[in-house]
């Protein structure tokens, strides 16, 4: 475990809405993200670790890989 995750406001939460089935929606995850002071770590680390599923640092799958594509 990362000192990080210690802060973030999702160890708080329903894991489920971070992790959503196909189609789900993601919004309540989003919202938490919004709030959390540990986002960026967290987007960091699913980038840096190829996070291929759930929502990490405010984004979803999708969101990351048009990201990382970007800085490509």
């Amino acid at each position: 475990m990362h000192a990080w995750q210690d802060q973030a406001l999702c160890a708080q939460t329903d894991p489920e809405a971070f992790f959503p089935e196909k189609g789900g929606s993601t919004r309540e995850a989003k919202q938490v993200c919004q709030l959390c002071r540990v986002r960026d770590d967290c987007l960091r680390y699913a980038l840096e670790n190829d996070e291929r599923f759930g929502i990490w640092g405010g984004l979803s799958e999708r969101e990351r890989r048009r990201l990382k594509g970007r800085a490509v």
